[in-house]
């Protein structure tokens, strides 16, 4: 595993993050949500870049990667977009 899998993301960002993460669809703030209730304290360097990439997508684009009604294509078909779109499509 690489520093960037197991470094932990700073708890003074998580604010930053979770504020950049508000999105204009009420579904996605629920998944955006559920993911900082479960990852917040635990959150490393990889899953907040992984995060920060799914962020730059539109809400539709967003919410279709979030329902599995498609999956990460190109650029965005990381291995930590993936991770973290796992980690989000977890049921409640």
């Amino acid at each position: 595993m690489t520093g960037m899998e197991t470094a932990l993301f700073d708890s003074g960002d998580i604010g930053r993050l979770r504020w950049r993460c508000r999105r204009g669809l009420l579904e996605n703030d629920l998944f955006v949500e559920r993911f900082f209730n479960r990852y917040e304290h635990s959150l490393t360097l990889r899953q907040a870049e992984g995060l920060r990439r799914l962020m730059d997508l539109a809400d539709n684009d967003l919410l279709d990667l979030l329902l599995a009604r498609k999956e990460p294509d190109g650029e965005l078909a990381s291995p930590e977009v993936n991770e973290v779109l796992a980690q989000m499509r977890q049921p409640a």
